[in-house]
């Protein structure tokens, strides 16, 4: 009988096979920004990115786990988000935006990502239209960038077990007020799961008084797994919303009796194609139904939408980066790839402790693990 019964599978990174996973959709990820990046040029237009980027990481999960029914494919859809726009800019053919173009010092925000087996490792990098070593980024935007990126290598180093979730929005804080620049308010960071992009565990970056009334406080353990996402602003990182619709949505499991047809047909494309990852309104059969359809599922809260926001007053950067907490220590395993030749930033950051923290390796070198198991099998010995 117990031969019968269904073997429970570890769907954590105690599972090697999870791992596996993970950094397979982290390659493909990482290997598709690569090939993003270099269409971000002056006169392209945002939504051929798009759809480029989303068509690379089809192609290149279609060419991996072949010989069981594995689902795989878009984790996050390729967003391209400029300047001002915060995030979730992922244009459809009949709004608009669809005739936006890059133009030469556009601050542009890419984020992607693709999953295997319900395991997502999403990643988001920005570049400056025509930024080089010889033409590098200056000014406020570079401080930026720098500060993003510092506090990015702060974050991840203290997202480990045993840390606190608060302790990483104040040093996050403290990295942008050294740099007189702000994170964009009420930005999460989320731990990622099978199948779940927004876990119950979060870290949020510049908090107001109501988050901060709110906010669960939430301790980091072995195994877990994060999407660590910096968004910082040249301004005072406050949002609103303007007339540009979403197109980015995800279902959430909802039930509810839906009146119009064409929104139980949206659905249930959305159920039998994306899963639980975020999906473009692009990659429906029918993008005009599927914009007609979504409305009702949104209204009911089927599926939530990731809704396109803009800084009030300055431009915003963005880099994201998936994080394991393995037993072994911290393992990043998509690294947007800040290059630090092409931003010139007269800010330093000064606080010893952060200093300090991010000259620690990310992971403890193999001598060290053990020395630790060597010295924890002494302990047990001699107990």
């Amino acid at each position: 009988m117990a031969d019968a019964q269904q073997k429970v599978v570890d769907t954590t990174i105690a599972n090697n096979d999870v791992v596996t996973k993970y950094k397979t959709a982290a390659e493909i990820s990482t290997r598709v920004l690569n090939q993003v990046i270099p269409l971000c040029v002056a006169g392209a237009k945002a939504i051929d990115i798009c759809i480029e980027g989303d068509k690379l990481i089809r192609e290149a999960t279609k060419a991996v786990y072949n010989k069981a029914k594995t689902p795989k494919g878009v984790g996050f859809p390729t967003c391209i988000s400029i300047n001002d726009c915060v995030a979730h800019f992922s244009p459809i053919a009949s709004d608009p935006e669809a005739a936006t173009t890059l133009k030469d010092g556009d601050a542009v925000k890419i984020q992607l990502g693709a999953q295997i087996d319900g395991y997502g490792a999403p990643i988001a990098h920005t570049v400056v239209v025509g930024a080089s070593a010889e033409k590098p980024v200056t000014g406020p935007v570079a401080d930026a960038l720098k500060a993003a990126h510092t506090a990015l290598e702060a974050a991840v180093r203290m997202i480990k077990p045993g840390n606190k979730n608060m302790d990483v929005t104040k040093a996050i804080g403290q990295i942008t007020d050294e740099f007189g620049v702000k994170c964009v308010e009420g930005m999460l960071t989320h731990q990622q799961e099978k199948d779940v992009v927004d876990g119950k565990k979060q870290v949020i970056t510049n908090p107001s008084e109501g988050h901060l009334r709110d906010f669960e406080r939430v301790t980091f353990a072995e195994n877990e797994v994060y999407a660590v996402d910096i968004l910082v602003s040249t301004g005072e990182g406050k949002t609103r919303q303007m007339e540009t619709r979403t197109t980015v949505y995800k279902k959430t499991g909802t039930r509810y009796q839906l009146k119009m047809q064409a929104s139980r047909a949206v659905l249930g494309e959305i159920n039998t194609k994306f899963g639980n990852f975020p999906f473009s309104l692009r990659d429906l059969d029918d993008e005009r139904k599927g914009r007609m359809g979504i409305i009702e599922c949104a209204k009911h809260q089927t599926v939530l939408p990731y809704d396109i926001l803009y800084e009030r007053d300055g431009v915003v950067v963005q880099f994201l980066a998936t994080l394991l907490l393995t037993k072994n220590g911290n393992v990043k395993i998509t690294t947007p790839p800040y290059d630090p030749a092409v931003v010139k930033s007269d800010k330093e950051l000064k606080d010893e402790e952060l200093v300090k923290l991010l000259s620690t390796p990310l992971k403890p070198s193999a001598k060290k693990n053990k020395k630790k198991k060597a010295a924890g099998e002494a302990e047990a010995a001699t107990a």
